[in-house]
């Protein structure tokens, strides 16, 4: 089926839709300039100096840093901080924002990025489900406290080493180191309060839908963590069309829609399709 068809039918599914439920993994942000870390080598391509220590993803995103070797834990993510602070997320965003005004219930994100880019997008932050937490947020690395914004820290990094220099923030309570609140690898120690909060007011806003028709669209959510595809499918399960935007594993159930594209690229196409 050419595209042009595929997205006809896409904007279809939206213009019908009373709310739009929006799923996102990390090809959401690749439009924005935010770097792919699919396989080692897109993770090694934005992160040559781990490439060279033979230090994958998953290897990184791990708490176990943040007791071995803080400055090096930190400067992975607070690398990571200050680049989504800088980035702006591309005009898909602001495309979904449009047609979700015009439903009767708008919308809810449901995403495992951590960027925090829908909410710079202009979403409502109580309309948004973060599954692993969010990099804008630190918690206590030993739990002794809750979580708090992690806007008042910065971080000056080695460029050589990707090291953070200076001194690491710290616990206000018992003066531990602080970390993400973001749920890594193998990780423990994450404090999921505040997803589960998310989590709460999303089951609350399905719960309200009634007998509503729901379009989710889907972007950028691939099957190495498919939390967010999975959820999407269950939830077309019980009514609803699934759009799934992604350029790599556009595949679908029955009745879903398969977008082979970027998602600024098909975003922008569903639009042309909706204003005709």
């Amino acid at each position: 089926m050419a595209h042009e068809e595929i997205l006809r039918r896409a904007a279809d599914a939206a213009r019908d839709a009373d709310a739009l439920l929006i799923g996102a993994g990390a090809g959401m942000g690749v439009d924005s300039g935010l770097p792919d870390f699919r396989g080692n080598q897109g993770f090694w391509r934005a992160y040559p100096v781990y490439a060279k220590l033979g230090l994958d993803f998953a290897s990184m995103a791990n708490p176990r840093w943040f007791t071995k070797d803080p400055a090096f834990a930190w400067g992975f993510y607070g690398h990571r901080l200050e680049l989504y602070r800088k980035t702006v997320p591309h005009a898909g965003f602001a495309l979904l924002r449009k047609w979700a005004e015009g439903m009767k219930h708008g919308a809810f994100v449901f995403t495992s990025n951590v960027d925090g880019q829908f909410q710079k997008a202009g979403f409502s932050d109580d309309r948004i489900a973060e599954i692993h937490g969010s990099i804008h947020f630190v918690q206590c690395a030993m739990g002794c406290s809750g979580i708090a914004p992690a806007d008042p820290y910065r971080f000056d990094l080695d460029e050589d080493t990707l090291r953070a220099q200076g001194e690491l923030p710290r616990c206000a309570c018992c003066a531990e180191l602080l970390r993400p609140n973001i749920l890594m690898f193998g990780d423990g120690w994450w404090d999921a309060s505040r997803t589960e909060a998310q989590e709460a007011r999303l089951t609350t806003w399905l719960d309200g839908l009634g007998d509503a028709r729901v379009v989710v669209i889907e972007c950028g959510a691939g099957t190495a963590i498919p939390s967010v595809r999975m959820f999407c499918e269950r939830l077309t399960r019980a009514g609803g069309t699934l759009v799934r935007i992604n350029v790599r594993e556009p595949q679908v159930p029955d009745g879903g829609i398969g977008v082979p594209m970027g998602a600024l690229a098909a975003l922008q196409g569903i639009d042309r399709a909706l204003s005709h």
